[in-house]
């Protein structure tokens, strides 16, 4: 039987076929990727890798270094980035609807596990061990934790389960990181995590760390959840912890994106899906916001700004977005960071506006694989995995592992991340307990 939610999304969907039904028959549907002549010459910037349809066209942007010629090889030779000639791609609103309700294919089996916080606050972890019950799938003792974080609203897609079971058959130990509030995590403070906020994620982090001492930790983010991953890689520096990192369709200007007219058929279901977790802890949030502006508010931007500016401390929106947005410390990032992002993206908008081309062309740590058809999130293509960016990303991981292996041979040095082994320094850890159920 359908939750609420999900009535509201396949009437959702009804009316969003019936809508792009009607255009097409009409004639006024226009040809997603088509762009003006300027984003036309942006998007032929970077490193192309194969001239065909579907997820071909990609062209990598990064700063020249020797990783990015490893990472070029690489992924030239991926089956993930060779596509075949197919209309799906070519229609990203219907991909972003399907990303949206798609169920997993197997369903997965998840343990949670309830960290608590150094204010009392919890967050949740669920680890997932596959659909052969807690005996089956996962690594060893070294293999790699791939930390994976949903998008801001904290709607766990199936594309993002999707990737975490194929991550498990891969050998890595997948978890989902739920903020405070999300996905069923309850909410034991009137604190949630603000949009950029990266202090719980940091103690995740350095938990998943004394938890697994021997493994490198890699972390991957889908849509608006990666503007929690750039603060943190930007904010932490050389202290993150990360081997490397990924973001799936990001958003990387906060502001501007809660600001820009999103696409209502993305907008209502994660705004439905915000307000009803929101409605179970009414009662606590009570004392520092108004719940009813709080459940009555009819976008995304009008939430945000209630939840974290409107409170009985009040804080401008724009000194709310100086200490949240995703990009503020990138300089400081210390962690190589694959972006992949489509250029007909819904969600993010046009790439001559969202896309931060200069910070690719700078830092050597920050690389934009952009291909013209994907959607948000999306990037189908035919056959088993659905999903051509997830193939990609877990290659992405391999030949970063091949790298650093590389690297240590050739400095003949020990790296303070290491991909497997033993670290070398003990991590520090200093909570008192944790809770586990």
């Amino acid at each position: 039987m359908l939750s609420p939610e999900g009535l509201v999304a396949a009437a959702a969907v009804l009316m969003g076929l019936a809508l792009l039904a009607w255009r097409l028959w009409a004639g006024r549907l226009e040809v997603p990727g088509d762009v003006g002549e300027e984003e036309e010459e942006e998007e032929e910037e970077g490193i192309p890798f194969m001239a065909e349809e579907g997820s071909g066209h990609c062209r990598l942007l990064c700063k020249p270094s020797a990783l990015a010629q490893h990472l070029v090889r690489s992924l030239g030779r991926s089956a993930a980035l060779r596509g075949g000639r197919w209309l799906w791609p070519c229609w990203p609103r219907l991909q972003m609807l399907w990303q949206l309700l798609q169920p997993p294919e197997p369903e997965p089996v998840v343990a949670r596990e309830l960290l608590q916080l150094s204010d009392a606050g919890l967050v949740a972890l669920d680890w997932l061990v596959g659909p052969w019950g807690a005996a089956g799938g996962g690594g060893g003792v070294s293999s790699p934790v791939l930390l994976l974080i949903p998008n801001a609203a904290g709607k766990v897609t199936g594309g993002l389960l999707q990737l975490g079971l194929r991550a498990l058959e891969r050998g890595f130990i997948p978890v989902i990181f739920n903020r405070r509030g999300h996905n069923g995590c309850p909410l034991t403070t009137p604190r949630l995590q603000p949009f950029g906020d990266p202090g719980d994620l940091r103690e995740a982090v350095t938990y998943l760390r004394c938890r697994h001492p021997c493994a490198s930790l890699l972390a991957v983010s889908e849509g608006s959840g990666s503007g929690l991953l750039l603060a943190y890689l930007g904010e932490s520096g050389s202290s993150s912890r990360l081997a490397a990192a990924a973001c799936l369709s990001p958003i990387f200007r906060g502001r501007d994106w809660f600001e820009a007219r999103m696409p209502w058929l993305y907008e209502w279901p994660l705004l439905l899906h915000l307000k009803q977790g929101l409605s179970r802890y009414a009662g606590a949030l009570a004392e520092v916001v108004d719940t009813d502006r709080l459940l009555g508010s009819r976008s995304l931007r009008e939430l945000e700004e209630t939840l974290f500016c409107r409170t009985r401390t009040p804080h401008s929106w724009e000194s709310y977005w100086e200490r949240n947005e995703p990009l503020r410390d990138a300089d400081e990032a210390a962690v190589p960071v694959l972006c992949l992002c489509s250029a007909d993206d819904p969600v993010r908008g046009p790439p001559a506006r969202s896309l931060p081309r200069e910070l690719f062309r700078s830092s050597p740590y920050f690389f934009l694989l952009l291909t013209p058809h994907g959607g948000h999130c999306g990037f189908p293509r035919r056959g088993p995995g659905r999903c051509w960016a997830h193939e990609a990303v877990l290659e992405y991981f391999r030949a970063m592992a091949e790298f650093l292996r590389t690297e240590e041979r050739r400095k003949g040095l020990p790296r303070p991340r290491r991909w497997g082994g033993h670290p070398v320094e003990p991590p520090v850890f200093t909570w008192q307990r944790s809770y586990t159920r």
